[in-house]
C-alpha cells in the first residue's frame, strides 16, 4: 500500500492499510492483560499449577528418599556397632549395653541365640523408648490420606505392614533369617498403623550364630514430610484458587467478546436489523480486538457488496427493459406494415436494440466478473510507460481514435506498478475511449504521466464540454452516460467508468474526474496507482 497521497483535489478515499488494525488511535490506556497475546495468557493459566503441583510432588518424593536413606545408613551402622559391642561380652555386660544404646538412641533391641530363640530385650530390660499407636489419631486421618494421595501419584511402591509377632521367634522376622544366611546386615522398612515409618535392622553377633534386631519408629521423617505435603497442598489450592480466578478473568476477556461478535454475527446473517453494528473493541489490541475489527470491517463490506449487487440488478433489470420494449414494438408492428421503407426502418430500428442489448450484456458481464477474477490474480511488476505507449499504437493502427491525435507525456522516473496487465490495459483503454468520443473533431487527447516516490499519476485529457463539479462521482456510476448530442442513443453502455474505478481501486488506486487544469474545454480523468517497490 502507498503512503498517504497528498492531492487532495482529487478527492479519493483510500483503502484500509491491512495494518490498520493494529494502529489504533483511540488506545488511551495499556493494561498488562492487553499487552500479552491470548496465547501466552492461556499457557500461563494453564501451565503454572502444574508446574507448581509437579515440582512440588517430585521434590517431596526425593526429600522422604533422602531422609530415609539417611536413616538406612544410621540403622546400618548403628547395627554393626551394636552387634560388635555385644560380640563376646558376658550376660550382665550385653543387658547393660541394651539398656544404655535403646536409651540413647530411642531404639528397641532384641538379641537371639543360635536357635532364634529370643534372649533379651531392651525393652524388658527397661521401659520402652518409643510407642506405636494401635490406629491413627482423629487428628492425623486428614494427613494419612494425604499421605497415600502422594504415594500413589508419584507411585511409590507400597510398605509391607508392621507387626508383633505372637511369639516373638528370629523366623517371625524375614531380616534375621537373610541375616543369618547372609551373614550380612540387613535393612527393612515397614508402615506403622498409626502412619509413621518403622526401619528394623538385623545383623549377625560374633560367630556363635546369635543375631541382634535393631527397631527404629523414625517420627520426625513422618512429621516432616507430612508439614511438606501440607504446605505442598496448601501451595496447590492457592494455585488452583488463583488458576480459577485467570480462567474468570479470561472469561471475561475472551469469552464474553466473542459472544458479542456471534450475536451480532448471526443478526447479520438473519437480516433481521440492517443496522446491527459489529463490536470494534478499539481498545483491545490482542487477537481478540484485531477479530472484531476485521469482523466489523468485513460485515460493512458485505453490506456494501450486497447494496452494490442490488443496485445493480435493478439497474441492469432497467438498462434491457428499454431496449427490449423498443425491439418488442418493432417486431410487432413488422407485420402490420406493408411498406417497404417503414418496413425497412423497423427492422433497423430491431438490429440497433438487439446490438445494444448484446452490447449490454456483455458489458454487464464483464463488469460483474471483475471483481472475482482480480480476486484471484497473481499480480506482476507492469511498465506503465510501455503499456501506455503500446496501446495508443495499436489504436492508431486499428483507427480506433478516430483522427484525434494522442499527445503522451511519460515521466522520467520509470513507471512501474504492481497489477493484473490485461485488467490496466482496460482502463487506459476505456479512458481513451470516452476521451475520443468527447473530443471536437481534430481536437487532441493529452495523457501526462507524473510519478513520485511511491504513487503513478496518469491524467487523460479531452477537449469536449467537460464536466459540471456536482457530477464528479456521478460519471463513475454504473449505467449513467452522459453524451454528447452529436452521438447516436445507445451505443455506450454507460460502465465504461465504472468498470475501470473497480479495477483501478482493486489495484489499491483511485480514479477521480476533474476539470482541466489549463482552462481550457474538457474534462480530465485521472488514474492513480502506487508505484512498485523495488525486488531486494
Amino acid at each position: 500500500m502507498p503512503n498517504t497521497h497528498e492531492e487532495p483535489a482529487r478527492g479519493s478515499t483510500r483503502k484500509e492499510e491491512p495494518n490498520a488494525l493494529r494502529d489504533d488511535p483511540g488506545e488511551a490506556r495499556w493494561r498488562w492483560s492487553r499487552r500479552l497475546s491470548l496465547t501466552s495468557r492461556i499457557l500461563f493459566v494453564n501451565i503454572l499449577p502444574l508446574v507448581l503441583l509437579g515440582g512440588g510432588i517430585i521434590y517431596l518424593d526425593s526429600y522422604r528418599k533422602q531422609l530415609l536413606d539417611e536413616r538406612f545408613k544410621l540403622a546400618l551402622v548403628e547395627a554393626q556397632i551394636t552387634a560388635e559391642a555385644l560380640a563376646g561380652a558376658t550376660n550382665q555386660r550385653q543387658e547393660a549395653l541394651l539398656i544404655q544404646i535403646g536409651k540413647e538412641q530411642r531404639l528397641r533391641i532384641r538379641v537371639y541365640d543360635d536357635e532364634g530363640t529370643l534372649e533379651a530385650d531392651s525393652w524388658t530390660l527397661a521401659p520402652p523408648t518409643f510407642s506405636i499407636a494401635a490406629t491413627s489419631p482423629e487428628e492425623d486421618q486428614f494427613a494419612l490420606t494425604l499421605d497415600r494421595l502422594f504415594d500413589r501419584l508419584v507411585g511409590a511402591p507400597p510398605l509391607p505392614d508392621y507387626r508383633e509377632p505372637t511369639t516373638d521367634q528370629a523366623d517371625a522376622w524375614p531380616e534375621l533369617a537373610r541375616a543369618r544366611e547372609e551373614s550380612l546386615t540387613q535393612i527393612v522398612l515397614r508402615d506403622a498403623s498409626d502412619g509413621t515409618h518403622v526401619i528394623t535392622a538385623a545383623a549377625p553377633v560374633g560367630l556363635d550364630g546369635e543375631t541382634l534386631l535393631i527397631m527404629r519408629n523414625p517420627v520426625d521423617i513422618t512429621e516432616r514430610v507430612r508439614s511438606a505435603r501440607t504446605t505442598v497442598a496448601l501451595v496447590f489450592l492457592l494455585a488452583l484458587l488463583v488458576s480459577t480466578l485467570l480462567s474468570l478473568f479470561l472469561a471475561q476477556t475472551i469469552v464474553r467478546p466473542l459472544r458479542q461478535l456471534v450475536q451480532a454475527a448471526v443478526r447479520v446473517r438473519q437480516g433481521r436489523d440492517r443496522q446491527v453494528e459489529v463490536p470494534r473493541l478499539p481498545d483491545r489490541r490482542d487477537e481478540i480486538g484485531m477479530l472484531a475489527r476485521a469482523t466489523s470491517d468485513m460485515t460493512q463490506a458485505l453490506r456494501m457488496r450486497i447494496d452494490a449487487v442490488e443496485s445493480f440488478a435493478a439497474d441492469v433489470a432497467h438498462e434491457i427493459k428499454n431496449p427490449l420494449a423498443s425491439l418488442r414494438s418493432a417486431t410487432e408492428s413488422l407485420g402490420k406494415v406493408d411498406d417497404p421503407k417503414l418496413k425497412a426502418q423497423l427492422l433497423e430500428i430491431a438490429n440497433h436494440d438487439v446490438r445494444r442489448i448484446d452490447r449490454l450484456v456483455t458489458e454487464i458481464s464483464e463488469a460483474s466478473r471483475i471483481d472475482a477474477e482480480l480476486s484471484r490474480a497473481t499480480f506482476e511488476q507492469v511498465d506503465l510507460k510501455s503499456l501506455i505507449t503500446n496501446i495508443i499504437g495499436s489504436r492508431e493502427d486499428r483507427a480506433q481514435n478516430k483522427g484525434h491525435e494522442i499527445h503522451f507525456e511519460p515521466c522520467a522516473r520509470d513507471g512501474l506498478v504492481m497489477g493484473e496487465p490485461s485488467r490496466l490495459e482496460r482502463v487506459i483503454t476505456n479512458l481513451l475511449d470516452n476521451a475520443v468520443s468527447f473530443s471536437p473533431d481534430d481536437a487532441a487527447v493529452e495523457i501526462e504521466m507524473e510519478c513520485s516516490e511511491d504513487w503513478i499519476s496518469i491524467s487523460v485529457c479531452d477537449s469536449g464540454p467537460g464536466i459540471a463539479a456536482d457530477r464528479y462521482e456521478q460519471v463513475f456510476q454504473r449505467f449513467h452516460s452522459l453524451r454528447p448530442d452529436s452521438e447516436d442513443f445507445g451505443q455506450h453502455s454507460g460502465l465504461g467508468l465504472a468498470i475501470a474505478r473497480s479495477i483501478a481501486e482493486a489495484h489499491d488506486g483511485t480514479l477521480t474526474a476533474s476539470a482541466r487544469t489549463d482552462g481550457a474545454s474538457g474534462a480530465c480523468l485521472m488514474l492513480g496507482l502506487p508505484m512498485a517497490k523495488p525486488s531486494r
